[in-house]
């Protein structure tokens, strides 16, 4: 108990210390996310089943870039899969939906 309220303790403090870094990083995945979303406009159709398609690939495509990229050069050394590939999608997929999330207009 006493481990885990000092990691509670050291991580929200690393946290408020390095917060503009964090901030900067997250508009850094907006960025792309709305890049990739564009850029699928020409592909689909501006319907709403276009839209929903549009909206989940660019959903899906930074947490999967953002994993694949230290993944494959985790293969290149080692030769064999990382063990951390499906965790590091998790955490971008929850960063970018909860950031998405957060600056969504109805």
């Amino acid at each position: 108990m006493v481990k885990k309220t000092l990691a509670l303790i050291i991580f929200s403090a690393a946290f408020v210390f390095f917060m503009p870094y964090m901030q900067q990083g997250i508009q850094y995945l907006l960025t792309g996310h709305e890049q990739i979303a564009e850029l699928l406009t020409n592909v689909f159709s501006g319907g709403d089943t276009g839209n929903l398609v549009r909206a989940f690939i660019a959903l899906l495509s930074i947490p999967l870039i953002v994993g694949l990229v230290p993944a494959i050069v985790f293969w290149l050394v080692r030769r064999r899969w990382s063990p951390i590939f499906m965790d590091l999608i998790w955490v971008v997929w929850l960063l970018q939906a909860g950031a998405l999330a957060a600056v969504f207009k109805a």
